[in-house]
């Protein structure tokens, strides 16, 4: 299939350390749709930090998120699948941490 076609289906890679709230967030079809919205091209191998939120009362949370596979063309689409699979923790920092002195720095 020709490279600037449009994707059918996109799998991408979260870090195993990340909250269970920040993997919600992520797997939200409103997040996914974002995705969709802001993400024109994608190529196996690509990493991209997304910022996630806040929650209520916590930190920022950007998440490292990196393209495993992509099937069909290398631009994403209304139409484009996205999928998602864990891989390695990255120590990444975030999840209801209060924004105190305990916070990241």
């Amino acid at each position: 299939m020709p490279q600037d076609s449009t994707a059918d289906r996109l799998r991408i890679s979260y870090p195993a350390d990340l909250s269970e709230w920040g993997r919600f967030q992520v797997e939200k079809p409103s997040f996914r749709a974002y995705l969709r919205k802001t993400t024109e091209m994608a190529s196996q191998g690509d990493v991209f930090e997304e910022f996630v939120g806040v929650g209520c009362c916590g930190n920022t949370l950007d998440v490292p998120l990196r393209v495993e596979a992509v099937e069909g063309g290398n631009r994403v689409g209304e139409d484009t699948e996205i999928e998602y699979e864990v891989r390695e923790a990255c120590d990444i920092e975030g999840g209801w941490l209060v924004q105190s002195e305990a916070g990241p720095s």
